[in-house]
C-alpha cells in the first residue's frame, strides 16, 4: 500500500516518544490546577525523539512541530511533504496525571494529509490510517482492528466531544446540538481517534485559531474510517497557510450527521 513505509516509521516514532513519556509520567508529580498552555520535559524530549527518528529516515522531507528544539532548529520548514507533530497534544492532562493526552504524527504532501498517527501512551491505544488504507487500531497490544465511524443520522442521538478545560461548562455549540451526551477530553487527537472508533459521533472545535499540528494527525484517521472533516463553514481543510494556522474552526463527523449539524450550528 501507498505510506506504508512512512507509516511504519510515524508508528516506531511514536512509541518511541510513548515510551519516554511514560518512564516520565510514572514519576511526574501532578498538578490539578496545571495550566492549558504548560509544556513540560516529556513535550521536549517526546519531540526531539520523534524528529531525530523519522529525519534520519527520511532527511529530504520538511518538519513541522510545537517546541522549539534543537533539532527541529537544524530541519528544513519548507517543503511539499511535511512532518507535522504535536509531541504531546493535551499536556494539560499529562500534568494532572489524567490519561487524557495524545501523540500526534502526521505527513502531509501539498495540502492533503497522508498518513497519520495518533497514540494515547497512558492507555497503550494507537489509532493510525494512511491515504486510501483504511484506519486500524490497536490496544494493549492486542490485535489490529479496522475503525469504522457511528451510522447514526439523528440529530437527537449525538454524542459529543468537546474539550475537558472547563469542565462543565456548556459551549453553544452543546446548546446548539442539544446532544444526548457530552464527552470530554483535553487532546483534540484523542477527540478525533474518538470519531474515527465510533465511540462519539461528532467533534465541533470552534477555537478562533489553532495550529495545524492540533489537529493533522487526527484529521485523516475520520476520514479513513467512513467520516467527514471539514472546517465550520463546510469546506475543506488545508494545510500549510501561514504559521501552519487554522481560523476556520473544524467539525468530525460520521458523515451522516454533517449536513445537519453544520445546519444547526
Amino acid at each position: 500500500m501507498p505510506y506504508d513505509i512512512e507509516l511504519q516509521a510515524a508508528l516506531d516514532a511514536a512509541r518511541l516518544a510513548g515510551r519516554r513519556i511514560m518512564e516520565l509520567y510514572a514519576t511526574f508529580t501532578a498538578i490539578p490546577d496545571a495550566q492549558v498552555n504548560i509544556t513540560t520535559q516529556a513535550d521536549y524530549d517526546s519531540q526531539e525523539l520523534i524528529l531525530q527518528a523519522l529525519s534520519a529516515r527520511f532527511p529530504a522531507d520538511a518538519f513541522v512541530a510545537e517546541e522549539k528544539t534543537p533539532t527541529l532548529a537544524a530541519l528544513s520548514r519548507d517543503g511539499s511533504r511535511r512532518w507535522i507533530i504535536d509531541p504531546i497534544d493535551g499536556t494539560r492532562g499529562f500534568a494532572q496525571k489524567s490519561a487524557e493526552f495524545s501523540v500526534m504524527i502526521g505527513l502531509v504532501e501539498g495540502t492533503e494529509v497522508v498518513v497519520g498517527v495518533v497514540l494515547e501512551p497512558a492507555k497503550d491505544r494507537i489509532t493510525y490510517a494512511t491515504r486510501g488504507g483504511d484506519c486500524w487500531r490497536l490496544d494493549r497490544g492486542g490485535l489490529r482492528m479496522p475503525c469504522r465511524v457511528t451510522g447514526t443520522s439523528d440529530l437527537g442521538a449525538i454524542l459529543l466531544t468537546q474539550s475537558h478545560s472547563k469542565p462543565g461548562v456548556v459551549t453553544k455549540q452543546v446548546t446548539a446540538l442539544s446532544p444526548r451526551k457530552v464527552r470530554e477530553t483535553h487532546s483534540a487527537g484523542v477527540k478525533l481517534a474518538l470519531v474515527a472508533r465510533g465511540e462519539v459521533d461528532l467533534y465541533v472545535n470552534h477555537y478562533p485559531n489553532f495550529h495545524d499540528r492540533d489537529i493533522c494527525a487526527g484529521h485523516i484517521l475520520v476520514e479513513e474510517a467512513g467520516g467527514r472533516v471539514t472546517t465550520l463553514n463546510g469546506e475543506p481543510i488545508r494545510y500549510g497557510s501561514s504559521g501552519a494556522d487554522q481560523r476556520l474552526g473544524l467539525m468530525a463527523s460520521n458523515g451522516e450527521l454533517h449536513e445537519g449539524v453544520l445546519k444547526k450550528l
